[in-house]
Protein backbone atom coordinates (compact mmCIF):
# COMPACT_ATOMS: atom_id res chain seq x y z
CA UNK A 1 0.00 0.00 0.00
CA UNK A 2 1.33 3.52 -0.96
CA UNK A 3 1.44 5.83 1.54
CA UNK A 4 0.80 8.97 0.77
CA UNK A 5 2.58 11.89 2.33
CA UNK A 6 0.92 15.40 3.20
CA UNK A 7 1.80 18.52 1.62
CA UNK A 8 1.75 20.01 -1.70
CA UNK A 9 2.88 19.26 -5.37
CA UNK A 10 4.18 22.59 -7.11
CA UNK A 11 2.68 23.30 -10.21
CA UNK A 12 6.34 22.55 -12.51
CA UNK A 13 6.46 19.39 -10.37
CA UNK A 14 5.59 15.31 -10.58
CA UNK A 15 5.95 12.57 -8.73
CA UNK A 16 9.65 11.74 -8.79
CA UNK A 17 10.25 14.62 -11.63
CA UNK A 18 8.72 12.18 -14.12
CA UNK A 19 7.54 13.11 -17.00
CA UNK A 20 5.94 11.12 -19.69
CA UNK A 21 5.93 11.59 -23.98
CA UNK A 22 2.20 9.84 -24.70
CA UNK A 23 2.20 9.85 -28.52
CA UNK A 24 2.93 13.60 -28.68
CA UNK A 25 1.22 14.42 -25.19
CA UNK A 26 2.88 15.35 -21.84
CA UNK A 27 1.84 13.57 -18.84
CA UNK A 28 3.45 14.23 -15.44
CA UNK A 29 2.09 12.01 -12.77
CA UNK A 30 1.46 14.30 -9.31
CA UNK A 31 0.13 11.28 -6.92
CA UNK A 32 -0.30 7.50 -7.08
CA UNK A 33 -2.29 5.44 -4.36
CA UNK A 34 -3.64 2.29 -4.17
CA UNK A 35 -7.11 4.73 -4.72
CA UNK A 36 -6.29 6.97 -7.21
CA UNK A 37 -3.88 7.81 -9.51
CA UNK A 38 -3.62 11.90 -11.15
CA UNK A 39 -1.78 13.43 -13.46
CA UNK A 40 -1.26 16.90 -15.75
CA UNK A 41 -1.53 16.41 -19.25
CA UNK A 42 -0.66 18.63 -22.11
CA UNK A 43 -2.40 18.32 -25.26
CA UNK A 44 -1.05 20.16 -28.41
CA UNK A 45 -3.22 20.80 -30.78
CA UNK A 46 -4.36 17.71 -33.30
CA UNK A 47 -3.58 15.07 -30.49
CA UNK A 48 -5.45 12.71 -28.98
CA UNK A 49 -6.87 9.62 -27.09
CA UNK A 50 -9.06 7.51 -29.06
CA UNK A 51 -11.79 5.66 -28.14
CA UNK A 52 -11.62 3.33 -25.23
CA UNK A 53 -12.73 1.89 -22.29
CA UNK A 54 -11.40 1.11 -18.67
CA UNK A 55 -13.28 -1.48 -17.19
CA UNK A 56 -12.23 -1.20 -13.58
CA UNK A 57 -11.63 2.59 -13.54
CA UNK A 58 -13.74 5.77 -13.15
CA UNK A 59 -11.83 8.58 -14.84
CA UNK A 60 -11.85 12.43 -14.22
CA UNK A 61 -10.80 15.16 -15.88
CA UNK A 62 -10.90 19.32 -15.01
CA UNK A 63 -9.65 21.23 -17.83
CA UNK A 64 -7.48 23.90 -17.32
CA UNK A 65 -7.12 25.64 -20.18
CA UNK A 66 -8.12 24.63 -23.48
CA UNK A 67 -10.89 23.17 -25.30
CA UNK A 68 -11.88 19.01 -25.86
CA UNK A 69 -13.99 17.46 -28.13
CA UNK A 70 -15.14 14.10 -26.05
CA UNK A 71 -16.79 11.14 -27.47
CA UNK A 72 -19.08 9.56 -24.74
CA UNK A 73 -20.88 6.48 -25.31
CA UNK A 74 -21.33 7.53 -28.64
CA UNK A 75 -22.11 11.37 -28.23
CA UNK A 76 -20.05 14.26 -28.54
CA UNK A 77 -19.41 17.04 -25.94
CA UNK A 78 -17.58 19.80 -25.50
CA UNK A 79 -15.35 20.40 -22.12
CA UNK A 80 -13.88 23.94 -21.75
CA UNK A 81 -11.61 25.59 -18.96
CA UNK A 82 -13.34 25.12 -15.25
CA UNK A 83 -15.61 21.98 -16.25
CA UNK A 84 -15.38 19.01 -14.64
CA UNK A 85 -15.76 15.86 -17.30
CA UNK A 86 -16.95 12.34 -15.51
CA UNK A 87 -15.79 9.30 -17.47
CA UNK A 88 -17.32 6.10 -15.56
CA UNK A 89 -15.92 2.79 -15.98
CA UNK A 90 -17.44 0.35 -18.72
CA UNK A 91 -18.14 3.62 -20.59
CA UNK A 92 -16.54 4.02 -23.94
CA UNK A 93 -14.56 7.39 -24.52
CA UNK A 94 -12.26 9.51 -26.81
CA UNK A 95 -10.53 12.31 -25.93
CA UNK A 96 -9.54 15.08 -28.90
CA UNK A 97 -7.72 18.45 -29.01
CA UNK A 98 -9.37 19.75 -32.23
CA UNK A 99 -8.34 22.91 -31.98
CA UNK A 100 -5.88 25.43 -32.76
CA UNK A 101 -4.82 25.65 -29.23
CA UNK A 102 -2.31 23.34 -26.27
CA UNK A 103 -4.99 22.21 -23.99
CA UNK A 104 -3.96 21.93 -20.48
CA UNK A 105 -6.14 19.42 -18.03
CA UNK A 106 -5.93 17.36 -14.63
CA UNK A 107 -6.61 13.86 -15.05
CA UNK A 108 -7.53 11.38 -12.19
CA UNK A 109 -9.10 7.78 -12.25
CA UNK A 110 -9.69 5.58 -9.00
CA UNK A 111 -8.82 3.18 -7.81
CA UNK A 112 -5.39 3.17 -9.60
CA UNK A 113 -5.28 -0.42 -11.64
CA UNK A 114 -2.35 -0.47 -13.77
CA UNK A 115 -2.82 2.80 -15.70
CA UNK A 116 0.81 4.12 -13.81
CA UNK A 117 2.78 1.18 -15.77
CA UNK A 118 0.81 1.77 -19.10
CA UNK A 119 2.04 4.89 -18.81
CA UNK A 120 5.51 3.80 -18.36
CA UNK A 121 5.17 1.19 -21.49
CA UNK A 122 3.64 3.98 -23.78
CA UNK A 123 6.45 6.68 -22.82
CA UNK A 124 8.32 7.70 -25.88
CA UNK A 125 6.74 4.88 -28.40
CA UNK A 126 6.50 8.22 -30.33
CA UNK A 127 3.74 9.41 -33.04
CA UNK A 128 4.86 6.41 -35.47
CA UNK A 129 4.03 4.05 -33.12
CA UNK A 130 2.30 0.84 -34.23
CA UNK A 131 -1.24 0.50 -33.51
CA UNK A 132 -1.41 -3.12 -32.79
CA UNK A 133 1.15 -2.74 -30.09
CA UNK A 134 -0.22 0.29 -28.53
CA UNK A 135 -3.78 -2.22 -28.28
CA UNK A 136 -1.76 -4.43 -27.05
CA UNK A 137 0.18 -3.18 -24.44
CA UNK A 138 -2.97 -1.04 -23.48
CA UNK A 139 -5.34 -4.22 -22.82
CA UNK A 140 -2.54 -6.11 -21.14
CA UNK A 141 -2.99 -2.78 -18.51
CA UNK A 142 -6.94 -2.88 -18.37
CA UNK A 143 -7.27 0.01 -21.11
CA UNK A 144 -9.69 -1.57 -24.20
CA UNK A 145 -8.97 0.29 -27.01
CA UNK A 146 -12.58 0.25 -29.41
CA UNK A 147 -11.93 -0.19 -33.08
CA UNK A 148 -12.09 2.66 -35.12
CA UNK A 149 -15.82 3.79 -36.55
CA UNK A 150 -14.20 5.54 -39.30
CA UNK A 151 -11.55 7.40 -40.58
CA UNK A 152 -12.55 11.05 -39.30
CA UNK A 153 -12.64 10.40 -36.14
CA UNK A 154 -9.25 11.84 -35.32
CA UNK A 155 -9.70 14.83 -37.33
Amino acid sequence: MTVMEPGIVKSREGLDNISWNILGQTYVPKQKTEDCFSWHATFPPGTFVPPHIHPDQDEFLYILEGRFTFLLDGKELIGEPGDLVKLPRGIPHGIFNKTDGTIKTLFWVTPSGPLYDLFWELHNMGPEADPAEIVAVSAAHAIDFLPPEDSEAAS
